[in-house]
């Protein structure tokens, strides 16, 4: 694997940084010893500036090539937070921290960041400018969207942006990547039933909401099944189901549902929600309940833009020596959607090696992945931005 030479010597510091990071996993936007890290190391680089505060607690670093002769900027992102998941592998770097691990990478996403800063403030050799952005609050809290909000693409100019992940089930080091939708955009809803409770044994007397709920969740399996061309992707899930009860002999008064549904085609967010509500409106006066629809809208698709999605290919393929460059897409969500919704650019994954899946107590960042991701970052911005 054709790994940078400077970059191969400090994959032990990398490492290093990298289970730091993960014995301190801090949530959302609170990843302030997060950034206080990372600030530490940039500043030591002799990176060219350091803006904090970005995206309530991102900050974006500037580095600047040995020239400057066509003004280019590229954006290169890592993501900083952690999960509220007890930890359970049994490191010795393992979560310090009870409730919270880095349970999807974003440890290596950070290290392997840094480790690419320090290569391109050694090296600039590269004509442009490269803006690195670290990231708060990707796991549901859209640090992506916050950062953008504050200005990210205008006020440092950029002009396309990239990001990675790792994925289990890939072998360490590879790279795997499609140009158009690769992750789903994800949505939740809530649907709250109130019929009329009462005893079990009469139920000529009540609305029977726990029935009423029950004929919603098989119901909105017609959304997919009966809506959706079969040939586009959409996933519909009720993850939960409570009512106002927990007696063997009560009709309860209310239920509850909450659920997901994902995406690959904008075109179905709003044909979905629309069906989500008329299902569980219609169904639930039909028998004589009332059901009230809460949506919530999340991230958006993520989709790599045609020509960014080869340049990254490229810069994959000379770093690892092949890619998968038509992998399939898959129905997870990603805030780095907003920063694409923004700027064209391409978002790429990373082989973990056969590891727990990302979200699972037994999940780590396999440190053998570094060279290859740190390289990734490095080529691309050399390849991109080349000097005369």
């Amino acid at each position: 694997m054709p790994i940078k030479n400077r970059l191969a010597d400090m994959h032990g510091e990398i490492t290093g940084w990298r289970r730091h990071l993960h014995a301190h996993p801090e949530l959302l936007y609170d990843v302030h010893e997060t950034a206080a890290f990372v600030v530490e190391r940039l500043k030591s680089f002799g990176v060219d500036d350091i803006t904090t505060g970005i995206g309530k607690t991102g900050l974006v670093a500037v580095i600047k090539g040995k020239s400057n002769s066509k003004g280019r900027v590229i954006g290169l992102r890592a993501d900083m937070d952690a999960l509220p998941i007890e930890e359970a592998t049994g490191l010795d770097y393992a979560s310090t921290v009870p409730g919270k691990m880095h349970a999807c990478g974003h440890d290596g996403h950070t290290s392997m960041l840094l480790g690419a800063a320090k290569y391109l403030a050694e090296t600039r050799n590269f004509d442009g400018t490269a803006v690195l952005i670290f990231q708060p609050a990707e796991e549901g809290g859209a640090g992506g969207l916050a950062m953008c909000q504050d200005g990210l693409m205008e006020r440092w100019g950029i002009e396309e942006v990239y990001g990675m992940h790792n994925m289990p089930g890939m072998a360490v080091g590879e790279f795997a990547i499609r140009p158009g939708a690769l992750l789903a955009s994800s949505d939740e809803f809530e649907i709250v039933v109130t019929g009329k409770g009462g005893h079990a044994a009469a139920p000529h007397d009540a609305v029977d909401t726990t029935l009423v709920a029950s004929q919603i969740v098989v119901s909105l399996q017609s959304v997919v099944a009966r809506t959706v061309d079969p040939v586009k992707r959409v996933v519909l899930t009720v993850g939960t189901f409570e009512t106002d009860s927990v007696a063997s002999n009560v009709i309860a008064h209310t239920a509850r549902l909450l659920g997901t549904v994902r995406t690959l085609d904008p075109e179905y967010r709003a044909i979905a929600e629309e069906r989500v509500r008329r299902i569980a409106e219609d169904t639930a006066s039909a028998f004589g309940a009332r059901a009230e629809v809460t949506w919530t809208p999340g991230y958006p698709v993520t989709v790599n833009s045609e020509t960014e999605t080869r340049h990254a290919a490229e810069a994959a393929e000379a770093v690892a020596g092949k890619v998968n460059s038509n992998t399939d897409p898959i129905m997870p969500s990603e805030d780095f959607a907003y920063m694409l919704e923004e700027r064209p650019g391409a978002y790429i994954f990373i082989g973990n090696g056969d590891t727990a899946m990302c979200h699972h107590p037994a999940y780590n960042f396999d440190d053998g992945a570094i060279p290859a991701g740190c390289s990734w970052f490095a080529e691309l911005v050399e390849r991109r931005m080349p000097v005369a």
